[in-house]
């Protein structure tokens, strides 16, 4: 438990606030690794997605004031640092995966929204939208994917992103948010 911990301890204090340059150069990283294209493509859609929850759910924990989109956030930003940490193991080791690869504008859009108007916005478009874009991406790789640890690791956490969506969907219709 203490190992768990300190590795999500770690991990959070190693992503850093989003940035476009983070986002090009983990795009070039991925791109100049041997992996062949479907898996270089879930490394990279796996990536700005974790990326980007953990990044929001930052945001909602100061941005929000109810306390199930804050619950929602903190589980959201323990199960994707958690699954940043697996990828990262399961990778070949010549593959450089990137630290932080959000997506900047969904990010930044949502950083000025405070209260119902944020939660609103994090719930449509982080908690629905985008885990919708997991599940396809992680469908491709159990599908399309060569790598065999790397499809190991989209077929062990795609139970997970489906939970997610889930209770995103709950969340959504608790709160009156339509897709």
């Amino acid at each position: 438990m203490k190992r768990a911990v300190f590795a999500l301890t770690c991990c959070m204090l190693l992503i850093p606030a989003a940035g476009v340059q983070a986002q090009t150069q983990a795009a070039a990283t991925t791109a100049a690794n041997p992996l062949p294209q479907p898996d270089s493509e879930f490394v990279q859609a796996a990536t700005k997605s974790s990326s980007t929850e953990i990044d929001a759910a930052k945001i909602a924990q100061r941005n929000s004031n109810d306390k199930d989109v804050k619950s929602f956030a903190r589980h959201l930003m323990y199960d994707h640092t958690k699954m940043t940490v697996q990828l990262k193991a399961k990778a070949p080791h010549d593959v450089k995966v990137p630290k932080d690869n959000s997506d900047t504008s969904l990010v930044d859009s949502l950083k000025p929204l405070k209260g119902k108007e944020f939660d609103e916005a994090y719930i449509s478009k982080v908690g629905l939208k985008g885990h919708e874009e997991a599940i396809a991406a992680f469908k491709k790789e159990i599908s399309d994917g060569q790598n065999a640890d790397l499809k190991a690791l989209a077929k062990k956490s795609l139970p997970l992103i489906e939970q997610h969506h889930q209770l995103a969907q709950s969340l959504a219709k608790k709160k009156g948010v339509s897709e």
